[in-house]
């Protein structure tokens, strides 16, 4: 007997044929939508860079590449005495830095507590804090400044135009949400964990400190991340608590480029913003792993 070639229908073919030319058509659809979707977000920041190196500082008849593109603005920015841009800066750095860092400790410790530990009050605690998230903030304002007007007058340092009252009111507006959502992450965390160190005799620090901080420090980056960030570009209250130059925050002093009517000077506002933008990028690269980390904990349970 001769052997045969098994022939192929050309059903099968053609339905080979047709899945391979679907799956090309849905990742080439794919790629699509992530470039128009890069582009959109790259948009704005291509403009500004174009704004920032406009020497006429205007935006009327702002083109993408401008004519006489310089520098201009930056030095301008970085040399003008009036307008103490690194002062600002620095103000921003500082009041963000130490707001985060005392936000982190309030908000973890606070958090951990109310996951871990069950003692009186402690559903009503969390109600209220929930509660003050749902009032907006700018009701708040006028009573904030008040306040701090008032306690300037007993507590030096602690009165209008300086910066540890602006750290306390950013602590107050952002604890509560962060509280509930780092405490969602520890209550995520295996209570197994916490029985089986204090059976061996393990205090509830060294359960905090040794095991449940190293398995939520990818969630602790990400709170931290974000109290920075809300910090550092918060304008209305800086701008209501603070008045001398030398004492404002990045986003109050660059409003000062924008708001007279008559000398607008839109590109060193873009020229300083993006460099004001600059640490918190250089946060989010340096971060990554452990922001990665954080918003994806707890999506695989095992």
């Amino acid at each position: 007997m001769s052997s045969q070639t098994p022939i192929i229908p050309a059903e099968e073919n053609k339905k080979s044929a047709g899945l391979t030319s679907r799956r090309r058509w849905g990742m080439a659809l794919r790629y699509l939508v992530a470039l128009v979707a890069i582009l959109f977000a790259l948009f704005p920041v291509i403009w500004i860079i174009s704004a920032s190196l406009n020497p006429t500082g205007s935006l009327a008849g702002q083109k993408l590449i401008p004519d006489n593109a310089s520098f201009a603005n930056y030095k301008s920015l970085l040399n003008d005495p009036i307008h103490p841009y690194k002062t600002w800066l620095l103000n921003s750095l500082k009041i963000s830095t130490i707001t985060s860092l005392l936000g982190v400790i309030s908000i973890v410790l606070s958090a951990y507590s109310f996951s871990r530990f069950r003692f009186k009050g402690r559903r009503q605690l969390m109600l209220a804090l929930l509660l003050i998230q749902v009032f907006p903030t700018l009701l708040m304002f006028v009573a904030i400044f008040y306040l701090f007007q008032q306690l300037g007058q007993y507590i030096p340092g602690m009165g209008l135009n300086e910066h540890a009252p602006l750290v306390l009111a950013y602590l107050g507006t952002q604890m509560g949400i962060q509280i509930w959502l780092m405490k969602g992450f520890f209550d995520s965390i295996p209570r197994d964990i916490d029985e089986s160190a204090l059976v061996d005799g393990a205090t509830h620090w060294q359960i905090f400190w040794k095991l449940i901080f190293p398995l939520a420090r990818p969630m602790i980056v990400i709170v931290a991340l974000l109290v920075f960030i809300a910090s550092y570009q918060e304008f209305v209250l800086a701008s209501v608590l603070l008045k001398d130059k030398a004492m404002y925050t990045l986003m109050v002093g660059l409003y000062l480029f924008v708001s007279e009517e008559f000398s607008k000077n839109w590109g060193i506002f873009a020229a300083g913003g993006l460099m004001g933008a600059l640490p918190i990028v250089v946060l989010y690269q340096a971060l990554q792993d452990q922001i990665i980390g954080g918003l994806t904990a707890g999506a695989v349970k095992g």
